[in-house]
């Protein structure tokens, strides 16, 4: 938990950008019945059942300090998913950039392993060597940044999102919206107020 606040305490280095990454599954539904626009003196009506259209997947990457993001719709979130997100980050938008350090949660795609399952050698290790990696420790996913900026991408989403090509149109809506107003959190927590707050988290050094 402390290496992860740590990381948040950094100033800003666009050589070392911290990056935060996560996902978010998404239920695709569609109406069973056509919708009724609103109008003058009358809201929108829509049905209340709704037809289940599968899941697809979002990726978020969200550099707070940078004040930006990048989202991205996939059917699945495998580690060929993963791998394929990051190789993004690091020839695009952090090409120029020394090392990414990137804060994840423990979900077992989340490794360079996820690299070598979807790219030679030799391509693995060339992003892996990019990465300085730091896990939020487990049941403490909530110490990650792109958790926040899920949650906030979530309500903005329609209640039913019928397929995967719309679910693109709402998301990159939301994302250059989010980033032409510079959209950040502002991260409060430090170390110091952790170990007063979760003091029962740490081991004791009183005798009994």
């Amino acid at each position: 938990m402390e290496d992860v606040l740590d990381v948040y305490q950094r100033p800003y280095d666009a050589a070392r950008p911290v990056v935060a990454l996560d996902e978010k599954p998404v239920q695709l539904l569609g109406d069973t019945r056509e919708p009724i626009a609103c109008k003058p003196g009358e809201p929108a009506k829509q049905d209340y059942e709704y037809q289940r259209n599968g899941t697809a997947n979002i990726f978020c990457a969200f550099e707070p300090l940078g004040n930006w993001r990048r989202l991205k719709v996939t059917e699945r979130r495998t580690k060929l998913d993963f791998a394929a997100f990051v190789k993004e980050l690091v020839d695009e938008r952090y090409k120029d950039a020394e090392k990414i350090v990137l804060v994840m949660d423990n979900l077992n795609t989340h490794s360079p392993a996820s690299f070598y399952d979807a790219f030679t050698p030799q391509e693995a290790k060339r992003i892996a060597d990019k990465l300085e990696i730091h896990h939020t420790p487990k049941h403490g996913s909530w110490l990650n940044v792109a958790e926040i900026e899920l949650s906030v991408i979530g309500r903005r989403l329609r209640e039913r999102v019928v397929d995967v090509a719309e679910l693109n149109r709402q998301i990159l809506a939301i994302e250059q919206d989010r980033n032409t107003a510079a959209k950040s959190v502002d991260w409060q927590f430090t170390t110091d107020q952790a170990r007063i707050k979760l003091k029962r988290l740490y081991p004791s050094t009183e005798r009994r």
